[in-house]
């Protein structure tokens, strides 16, 4: 279980209980974002590269490349196993393992590439930035990536008040801290929009994969939200777009 005062008014919340919906739904990363993360080097011949908070290893799995040693971490062991067999059932060679992103045991200098997507905002800040120095190469990349639904958009605006009638302490996303925290010199931050398709299932479960419910409902509230939201989308049609932010942040660290 994760907790923290600036999340959820405290509230705990356990992405491993959210991991098969996760793994199912929450690859909706827009190609955009893995050319301009090719670009700044992840995944490049002969590089070592760390994906810290990797949840079900989906940056891993869609930037993989053989000719680049490629690890995965995160806290939850649930989101590990996902990872792990999308790995063997595709024959990727990618080192999936648990533990804390702060204490990873992992050798020093060892990696030319770190990215955190989705979840600097969880890291204890002072640790997190040891371990970070700790682990990079001389010149090596620090990139966090964070990608937030633009509030605005009707079917988004419905499916976040659902989530707060049945979870009052849900602070719906908008960790900025994931781009915005300035633990090292030279941030360099970019943002582009997306609009990622749907069906009516896959938005669901994308909602389903959400820190609001799943992750932190208890059984009887999630069934109550399940079916309110199930109702709601119905009035939809089967397929729709919604439009997101994509913020990219990367430090080279001296």
């Amino acid at each position: 279980m994760i907790s923290k005062d600036n999340i959820d008014n405290g509230s705990a919340f356990d992405w491993g209980y959210a991991s098969r919906h996760y793994a199912q739904f929450r690859d909706i990363y827009p190609p955009k974002l893995y050319e301009r993360l090719r670009e700044l080097g992840v995944a490049a011949d002969n590089t070592s590269w760390l994906d810290l908070g990797t949840g079900t290893g989906i940056l891993p799995q869609n930037l993989y490349n053989k000719n680049a040693e490629i690890t995965g971490v995160d806290i939850s062991n649930e989101q590990i196993l996902f990872a792990k067999q999308k790995a063997y059932e595709n024959g990727w060679n990618i080192n999936y393992f648990s533990a804390p992103a702060e204490y990873t045991e992992l050798p020093d200098n060892s990696f030319d590439c770190i990215t955190a997507a989705q979840c600097f905002a969880y890291f204890d800040r002072e640790t997190i930035k040891k371990e970070i120095k700790r682990l990079l190469k001389p010149g090596g990349k620090l990139i966090k990536i964070y990608m937030d639904w633009c509030p605005d958009d009707e079917i988004t605006a419905k499916s976040i008040a659902l989530v707060k009638d049945y979870n009052k302490n849900w602070s719906e996303g908008g960790i900025l801290d994931d781009v915005y925290d300035d633990l090292f010199k030279g941030r360099i931050t970019e943002h582009f929009y997306a609009d990622i398709p749907f069906t009516r299932e896959s938005w669901h479960g994308r909602m389903c994969a959400c820190r609001g419910t799943l992750a932190s409902m208890n059984t009887e509230q999630f069934q109550q939200w399940n079916n309110a939201h199930t109702q709601m989308l119905s009035a939809y049609p089967e397929q729709f777009t919604i439009k997101h932010k994509i913020y990219i942040s990367y430090f080279i660290i001296s």
